[in-house]
């Protein structure tokens, strides 16, 4: 009788216990991360074709899309905080922030900054609301929304909140680690959530939430001279905010300040 072996192990058998791990935890062969290559034997034979067809090659595309920029892939993963390991603290700007606050603990909110590769080079996922929202109409920002108390953990959120926006599938999406919460002057304490996002993704956006879905080059908003502090008047008070001159979109605010904050711990990467 003749029998036929499992693809996934046929595919993966080069590595299996030779892997051989980069700073990343990645290995430099299969590119399987380590907890991958620990559970490989006692996943299902779906988990494993879902990581070979679909994760391995978004992985891959990423890393291409990556290279020659500030983001190269490797530096990426290390700017970033651990999946495992949400970062703490009340928000790296709410010293800017303490006597605009309003009273009580800040409500707890997740976005999704989806990197996308393309071969042009990475793009960044961003919407513009609906005009009629209460809160942030018109504005430019990351798919998201505060955290239900069925989500997990912001991770959860953020997705929830990007298939519910702009018919994001988990599936779609690879998580890579978290950036510094950011309080903003409504009182929630955001989590980042950076995430590769797969190129054949085709955005439907809830019209009641979102008037548009674009792109813009990751190097562009990695560039420091492509963004700037402005002043606002805001409750009688001189603020300033950081904004990017982005042709058609004012991306600024909170949004210019996350992205800002990528910029700066990928610099502080060695």
């Amino acid at each position: 009788m003749q029998t036929t072996e499992d693809p996934a192990r046929v595919v993966a058998s080069p590595c299996i216990g030779t892997c051989k791990l980069d700073g990343n935890r990645l290995c430099r062969g299969c590119r399987r991360h380590i907890d991958e290559i620990t559970r490989w034997s006692s996943m299902s034979d779906s988990e494993r074709s879902h990581i070979l067809h679909r994760v391995l090659p978004l992985r891959e595309q990423l890393q291409q899309s990556l290279h020659g920029s500030l983001a190269d892939h490797d530096r990426l993963l290390r700017a970033l905080h651990p999946l495992a390991a949400p970062p703490a603290g009340d928000g790296w700007n709410r010293s800017e922030l303490i006597d605009l606050l309003p009273p009580g603990p800040p409500v707890e909110a997740a976005v999704l900054a989806g990197i996308v590769p393309r071969a042009s080079g990475a793009q960044v996922i961003l919407t513009r609301r609906t005009e009629t929202l209460r809160q942030h109409g018109g504005q430019v920002g990351f798919p998201g929304g505060r955290t239900e108390r069925d989500d997990r953990d912001a991770l959860a959120a953020a997705l929830r909140e990007s298939q519910e926006e702009i018919a994001l599938a988990p599936a779609q999406v690879q998580p890579l680690g978290y950036l510094d919460p950011f309080v903003t002057i409504t009182g929630y304490r955001v989590t980042p959530v950076v995430a590769v996002v797969d190129p054949d993704f085709v955005p439907v956006p809830q019209p009641s939430e979102v008037a548009e879905v674009f792109e813009v080059p990751l190097d562009y908003l990695m560039a420091a001279d492509n963004l700037r502090q402005v002043e606002i008047n805001h409750r009688g008070r001189i603020r300033h905010v950081l904004e990017y001159g982005w042709p058609g979109q004012r991306i600024w605010g909170a949004t210019a300040a996350i992205l800002y904050n990528l910029r700066r711990r990928l610099e502080q990467v060695q």
